[in-house]
C-alpha cells in the first residue's frame, strides 16, 4: 500500500493520520486475545496505573504491557507488517528503523479503574538528533470517548512551547490562558477494529479514562528515520530493528 499526496499532506499539515479497515479483523482478534492473557496474568514487563500516577499503593492495575515485540510471534509480526513498510517511508522519507525503547506496547484502558492519559507530546522522554519519529497505533476493538479514544490538535508537532507551558511531569498544563486557546482546537476520530492511526512524536494528544464496562485495548509502537541517530547513553539509545 502507497499514500496518495492528498494523506501525505494530512499528515505534515495535521501530525496525524487515520487509515480505516488497515489491519485484519482476524489478526486483531489474535491478538487481542494474546494480549488479554498477558494482561489477566499480569506477565511482567508491566507499567501500572500506580506507577503511572506516581501513587504508593500495594494494589496494581495494569495500563500497558510493555516490550511486546518478545512477548509473542504475532506482535513481532504485526510490528514488522510488510504491508505498512512503503506507507512508514513515505511519512518518514527515509528507511523506518523500529524502536523498541519506546512505545513498543499494547495499551489497556480497563473500565472505571483507568487514568487520564494529560495531554502531551511523546518526545517528551525519547532523546534523538531530531525530531524525524512517528508512532503507529492499531485499534484491536472500538474506541470512543467514553473508553479513553485518543484525541488530538492538529499542528501542534509543528509548534514551538515554552518549559513554563507544560507541569513537572512534561503534561501540556490545561490551567493556561495559552494553553485553552491551543486544545479548544482538539479533534477525534472514533475507532473501529483494524483501523490504524499515525502520529508524530510531537503532536499533542490525551485520552480520558475508561467509563465504559469493557476494557479498550490498543498496540502501539514507534519508529525513527534511519539517519535520526539516539543520543548515546539514553534509554533511546538500545535495541532497535530496521525494515
Amino acid at each position: 500500500m502507497e499514500l496518495t499526496q492528498a494523506q501525505i499532506d494530512t499528515f505534515n499539515n495535521d501530525g496525524f493520520l487515520l487509515l480505516r479497515e488497515f489491519a485484519a479483523p482476524e489478526m486483531c482478534d489474535e491478538i487481542r486475545t494474546l494480549a488479554a492473557k498477558h494482561l489477566y496474568d499480569m506477565v511482567e514487563p508491566i507499567e501500572s496505573e500506580e506507577e503511572y500516577l506516581q501513587k504508593q499503593s500495594g494494589a496494581k492495575t495494569t495500563r500497558r504491557l510493555r516490550q511486546v515485540y518478545d512477548r509473542e510471534p504475532l506482535f513481532a509480526e504485526w510490528m514488522s507488517n510488510p504491508k505498512i513498510r512503503p506507507v512508514l517511508q513515505q511519512l518518514i522519507g527515509e528507511q523506518p528503523v523500529l524502536l523498541l525503547a519506546h512505545h513498543n506496547s499494547i495499551m489497556t484502558k480497563l473500565p472505571h479503574v483507568s487514568s487520564i492519559t494529560t495531554w502531551h507530546q511523546d518526545i517528551r522522554y525519547w532523546h534523538f538528533e531530531n525530531d524525524n519519529l512517528l508512532s503507529v497505533w492499531l485499534s484491536l476493538g472500538d474506541e470512543y470517548l467514553d473508553n479513553g479514544l485518543l484525541e488530538f490538535i492538529p499542528g501542534t508537532h509543528k509548534m514551538s512551547f515554552t518549559p513554563e507551558q507544560f507541569d513537572k511531569n512534561a503534561a501540556f498544563r490545561e490551567d493556561l490562558p495559552e494553553n485553552q486557546k491551543i486544545i479548544a482546537k482538539r479533534v477525534h476520530f472514533e475507532l473501529k477494529k483494524g483501523d490504524l492511526v499515525l502520529f508524530h512524536a510531537k503532536t499533542l494528544h490525551y485520552a480520558n479514562k475508561n467509563v465504559s464496562d469493557e476494557p479498550k485495548i490498543s498496540f502501539v509502537y514507534s519508529l525513527r528515520g534511519i539517519s535520526n541517530k539516539p543520543i548515546k547513553g539514553t534509554r533511546s539509545d538500545a535495541r532497535e530493528i530496521a525494515l
